[in-house]
C-alpha cells in the first residue's frame, strides 16, 4: 500500500468488533512505535498495553465513552518530561515525541487492517492512577486497537490552499 493511500484510509473508529487482536499484529504496532523518531533520540516515553476486559472500569474513568473499551486493547502513550529534550528557549519536546509515537501506532494499525481512535480528551489523574506511576509520567494520548465495525467514512479536510503557505 502506498503511504498516501494508507493515510487516506485511516480514520477515527467509533465501533469495534468483539475480536481478538493477534499478538503478531500487536507486536508489529509496538515495533513501529519503538522506531518513531524523538528529539535527540531520547525515547522518553512509555507505551502501556491495557486489556479492556481486565481494566474496563478504570478505562471508563479515563474516557467515559462506550467505544473506548469495545476493542480488546487500549494503548496509552505517556511521556516522561524530565527525560525529554528541552530546546534552548525552554520548549520541552515530550508531548511532541509522544504524538509521533502515537502516529506510528495508528498508521501501522491501519496498515494491518485494524482500527484506532486517537484520544487526548482524557482524565489525566485517572490515567496516572491506572498505571501507578504518579507525576513522572504524563499521559498524552490513548487509542483503542481492534477490528472496526464496517462503516462508510468520508474524511473532511481543508484544501491545500487553505493550509499551505509558500514564501
Amino acid at each position: 500500500m502506498e503511504f498516501l493511500d494508507l493515510v487516506e484510509k485511516r480514520y477515527s473508529v467509533r465501533a469495534y468488533k468483539d475480536e481478538v487482536v493477534e499478538d503478531e499484529k500487536l507486536n508489529k504496532i509496538l515495533k513501529a512505535a519503538s522506531l518513531a523518531p524523538t528529539a535527540h533520540n531520547r525515547q522518553s516515553f512509555k507505551i502501556f498495553v491495557i486489556n479492556t476486559k481486565d481494566h474496563h472500569d478504570e478505562l471508563q474513568k479515563i474516557y467515559p465513552v462506550p467505544y473506548f473499551t469495545q476493542a480488546p486493547i487500549v494503548l496509552g502513550i505517556f511521556s516522561i518530561p524530565e527525560k525529554s529534550f528541552v530546546r534552548k528557549d525552554g520548549k520541552n519536546y515530550s508531548d511532541i515525541d509522544a504524538a509521533i509515537v502515537m502516529d506510528h501506532i495508528v498508521l501501522e494499525a491501519t496498515a494491518l487492517g485494524l482500527g484506532t481512535n486517537w484520544i487526548a480528551h482524557i482524565d489525566s489523574n485517572a490515567a496516572r492512577e491506572l498505571i501507578g506511576h504518579g507525576k513522572d509520567f504524563e499521559p498524552v494520548a490513548f487509542t483503542p486497537i481492534g477490528y472496526a465495525e464496517p462503516k462508510d467514512f468520508k474524511k473532511i479536510r481543508k484544501t491545500l490552499e487553505e493550509l499551505v503557505v509558500y514564501l
